[in-house]
């Protein structure tokens, strides 16, 4: 979710700020006065690419920042998410909690959080991919089963092919490739190296080279620690020196028992430090026998490395190549009967998902059918249309194409929604299908434009409820025009637009509530802000 949004320098905005609430937010004000700035704004901050034009004009960059939250979450939790995109010459800077991002990497993220309903540029009501996602969400558990089972097998299909492709490229391996095969890995295998012990033996070497000096070092601790006069000698007696005088004053006391504690961990390191020089063992042979190997196993890194991972990687990329040339025909044979059943298993299960889909999508329409019905859409409804591929088009998401068709009448031929809608009918089926979804879609935010194009009456009503059903599962962000709509929020912007000093139009965006709240969707009502306006205005809110 949206926590906050401030713009600067933004087409007409100078600088603005935008703090949503959880439900639903209102944005309202004459036509004209820089609504669409703000949508410009979220489409940034969900991945679209920026240019110069919306540099606001006298400005040299334009920034949009945003703050946004996991919905399970509150927004001072650490699942908040900070955004930043700077645009100037053309040219666009994204950060993401204070490090560079690419914008692609910003519209994966952020942008499946946030959905802009309105713009058929930015609708992922019409992506034929979005569309067949959001009817397997719908379809619950039965259609998630079928879902999972054919990527398994689509998994498996595809490994399969593969492993009949490496079969058939061994088979016309030059005798060259397949005769430095048997050179690497006979080099290998002859100096058997075990994942691990290069970085054990190079923990271990030091020590080796180096068992005389750690051990006259270790002697030399222990007898300046525990040696006749030693330090745990001294510390004793400066003890019972300060034990002596404890009768006198306590402080002593104190002191002296420091250091016996102090004697304690003195004996301890001594006795550690004995063990150590009583332990090395210093053998010439076992030494040269470790540098030996230790050359052997940086000679294969130096030659199929860098790492020691990349040696038996290729030991494992020449034993394939040797084995498949020396029994090639039982391999492959082998390859082709694991991809005839994984074929076959993948054909069953893309009927099983097929008879899933085809199950769940009339009741799906149905019910977005319910939802446009209450925004008096008349016998507008849509349908969901399947188209089988061939099988070089399947793909992991299925073995057919999910598409939505839009019939504006009931005698009106159904055909694409991005072919015949207008921006408010998308607006007002992407509404429908949201609400029928509800806590099954990805997108944590919709922002709503031109949802109440052509729309008054009963039916401002009608979306006003319908938006307010939705936003008790998701934060819903509508641009209008509808006092109906306007009432039902929980949070209210005005946008307004003035003469800046240097001359250019500013537009200017701040929250308003009690009778401010009133005077503006009293002017929405009905122009202008007269006494009975006013009073309707009073009754919509309060009600």
């Amino acid at each position: 979710m949206i926590d906050e949004i401030h713009v600067k320098d933004l087409a007409l905005i100078k600088d603005a700020s935008l703090a949503p609430a959880r439900g639903m937010t209102v944005i309202t004000g004459e036509t004209g006065a820089g609504k669409t700035a703000l949508l410009s704004a979220v489409r940034l901050l969900m991945g679209a690419r920026a240019d110069s034009s919306v540099v606001r004009e006298g400005a040299k960059a334009c920034s949009v920042e945003g703050r946004l939250f996991d919905d399970a979450a509150d927004a001072a939790d650490e699942g908040t998410v900070v955004v930043r995109r700077v645009s100037a010459d053309g040219r666009s800077r994204v950060t993401v909690d204070g490090s560079l991002a690419s914008v692609s990497e910003l519209a994966a993220t952020v942008g499946r959080t946030v959905d802009l309903c309105g713009q058929h540029e930015h609708q992922r009501l019409l992506k034929q991919a979005e569309q067949a996602r959001m009817l397997d969400a719908w379809g619950g558990e039965s259609v998630a089963r079928a879902l999972e089972a054919y990527r398994s097998a689509w998994d498996e299909a595809r490994a399969a092919a593969e492993e009949v492709a490496q079969c058939e490229e061994a088979q016309h391996a030059s005798a060259e490739k397949v005769d430095e095969a048997r050179f690497v890995l006979a080099r290998i295998e002859e100096a058997a190296p075990q994942p691990g012990e290069y970085e054990e033996l190079m923990d271990e070497l030091p020590k080796r080279e180096n068992a005389e000096a750690l051990a006259l070092a270790a002697r030399g601790a222990h007898e300046a620690l525990a040696g006749d006069g030693g330090a745990i000698d001294r510390a004793a007696q400066a003890a019972s020196m300060l034990e002596s005088l404890a009768g006198v004053d306590e402080r002593y006391g104190t002191s002296a028992q420091a250091l016996r504690e102090a004697c304690f961990v003195l004996e301890d390191v001594g006795r550690d430090a004995r063990a150590y020089a009583e332990e090395a063992d210093f053998d010439p042979a076992e030494l040269a026998a470790a540098q030996e190997r230790a050359a052997t196993l940086q000679g294969l890194m130096r030659a199929y490395g860098p790492r020691m991972e990349d040696v038996l990687e290729r030991r494992d990329e020449a034993r394939r190549i040797v084995e498949l040339s020396s029994d090639s025909s039982a391999l492959m044979r082998a390859a082709r009967a694991r991809l005839e059943a994984a074929e076959s298993a993948l054909a069953r299960a893309a009927e099983e998902l097929q008879a899933e889909r085809r199950a769940v999508a009339p009741r799906f329409a149905e019910a977005v059918h319910a939802q446009m019905a209450r925004l008096e859409m008349g016998s507008a409804a849509i349908e969901v249309q399947f188209t089988e591929l061939p099988r070089a088009q399947w793909t992991r998401a299925g073995s057919e194409r999910a598409e939505f068709l839009f019939r504006a009448g009931s005698g009106m031929q159904p055909r694409p929604l991005a072919r015949i809608a207008s921006g408010g009918e998308v607006s007002r089926v992407m509404l429908a299908v949201k609400t029928v979804l509800g806590a099954l879609d990805d997108a944590e935010t919709l922002v709503f434009d031109e949802v109440d194009a052509g729309v008054g009456g009963a039916t401002a009503r009608a979306l006003a409820d319908v938006l307010a059903d939705l936003a008790k599962s998701r934060q819903v962000i509508v641009v209008t025009h509808l006092a109906q709509v306007a009432v039902a929020a929980q949070a209210h912007y005005v946008v307004a637009k003035s003469e800046g000093e240097d001359g250019v139009p500013v537009s200017t965006l701040r929250p308003i509530e009690g009778e401010e709240r009133v005077r503006e969707v009293a002017r929405m009502l009905s122009g202008d802000e007269a006494g009975a306006s006013l009073e309707h205005a009073r009754e919509m809110l309060e009600g």
